[in-house]
């Protein structure tokens, strides 16, 4: 089998689109000060451009050649199910709703003391982002929550929305629904069990000493107020169907469809929606699939390329050159994807982006496909949870500032505790555990 040389050349439409991409987020978000600045950059357009980069900057070859080549990547069979998937999980969301998510978070707010609701807050992110699979529907959901508690309470504003972004980015990593899980294990090739079952070694030990950290900086700050409101738990029976069905192994298809049909019987009986709303809400939760399933096919398209012109074979001798042996691979594997998620504030795309690099690196290093798809995810997750620009952050300060408490991303970033824990465990792991997958 012919080796493919190398060329640094080829890796240059990635940089035109991070360029792009990171450039344009910066000026409108921190020179020209446009609320949501990087989220509105629009990311297929610049992507589009990386593509025409990619493909003009080789002269060998049609036109019509690459894009056979493009559709070559775009077909291949884990990216039609990726995209099949995150069609589904659509459907999932936009038939059950989100109003379930309130009712988790008032009811555990009614059974816990008030005197622990900060890490309440914490809890209650944790456990809706793990049923909605979205981190930014669950910051847009509870954060008023959190402002309420913390006026109620006496807790530190700051305290209360590190928390909610904290939990909202545990079940990101572990969601069966979530589009970065979806993405990160269709990208390696494994089942989403297997890959939960190598993250719930890290999020639980991280979520656990977040927990702590939390009631340590509030429980002495309490002033004796509470916040309660009204809840209906049957709402929230579809999501648990699908954490139990996922857990014990389903086929993800399986899992999905028990939770759209569950949802669709529930809502009806409790009069939650109408058979038209219904046909809506599953119309609407396609739609919000459409630019990350965009965005999929476009990477794949771009990667097919690149990797065609020896662009990933450089970028492997890079890591090689710098990381040695299996446990290098995994941090360099981590950093891959953070860099990506740096450059886009978007781990969905940075998983994607790096997936087929961490494919070839599987193979150099030795590395299993769920512990690869763990990886990225796990990764991913740590550095979108940190970074000032990113959309959970951006929704928590704007939603602030829409209730009157004007809030800034710096106040936030010291009591984003779980995704630094997540990060310390993530190295403890990798550096003193076993030099396997086990």
């Amino acid at each position: 089998m012919e080796v493919k040389k190398g060329r640094p050349a080829a890796l240059l439409p990635i940089g035109v689109f991070l360029v792009l991409y990171l450039g344009l987020g910066i000026l409108f978000e921190y020179v020209m000060k446009i609320p949501m600045g990087f989220y509105n950059v629009p990311i297929v357009v610049v992507f589009m451009i990386a593509l025409a980069a990619a493909c003009f900057q080789e002269r060998k070859g049609t036109i019509d050649d690459k894009i056979a080549l493009m559709a070559k990547g775009i077909g291949q069979p884990d990216i039609i199910t990726m995209i099949l998937i995150f069609l589904t999980a659509g459907i999932f969301v936009g038939v059950v709703g989100r109003s379930s998510a309130e009712s988790v978070a008032y009811f555990i707010l009614s059974v816990m003391p008030a005197r622990y609701a900060a890490a309440v807050l914490f809890i209650i992110s944790c456990v809706v982002s793990v049923s909605m699979g979205t981190s930014v529907g669950t910051v847009t959901l509870i954060m008023p929550i959190a402002m309420a508690v913390s006026g109620a309470s006496g807790f530190a504003l700051p305290l209360c929305a590190g928390s909610v972004v904290g939990g909202a980015m545990f079940g990101d990593n572990l969601s069966f629904i979530s589009d970065c899980t979806i993405a990160a294990c269709n990208g390696q090739g494994c089942t989403m069990k297997e890959k939960f079952m190598k993250n719930i070694r890290l999020a639980f030990p991280a979520a656990a000493a977040a927990l702590v950290l939390i009631l340590i900086f509030s429980v002495r700050t309490y002033i004796g107020g509470a916040v309660s409101g009204e809840y209906d738990l049957i709402q929230v029976i579809p999501y648990v169907l699908v954490l139990v069905c996922g857990i014990a192994g389903l086929n993800v298809f399986a899992v999905l469809f028990i939770g759209i049909a569950s949802g669709s019987v529930i809502v009806l009986l409790t009069g939650a929606n109408t058979p038209v709303g219904l046909l809506k809400g599953a119309g609407s939760g396609v739609a919000s699939m459409y630019e990350t399933t965009i965005v999929a096919l476009m990477v794949s398209a771009l990667c097919a390329l690149i990797r065609d012109n020896g662009g990933f074979e450089a970028l492997l001798s890079w890591i090689k050159a710098g990381f040695r042996g299996r446990r290098g691979g995994l941090i360099g594997m981590g950093l891959l994807v953070g860099a990506m998620d740096i450059a886009t504030a978007n781990n969905t795309v940075a998983i994607v982006m790096a997936s087929p690099i961490a494919r070839q690196m599987r193979e150099e290093y030795g590395i299993s496909a769920p512990k690869a798809a763990s990886i990225l995810d796990t990764f991913s997750c740590i550095f979108q949870g940190m970074i000032p620009y990113g959309a959970q952050m951006l929704v928590a300060v704007s939603t602030a500032a829409s209730l009157g408490s004007p809030l800034s991303a710096f106040d936030v970033i010291p009591y984003l505790f779980y995704p630094y824990m997540l990060l310390i465990c993530s190295l403890i792991s990798i550096i003193f555990g076993k030099n396997t997958d086990d």
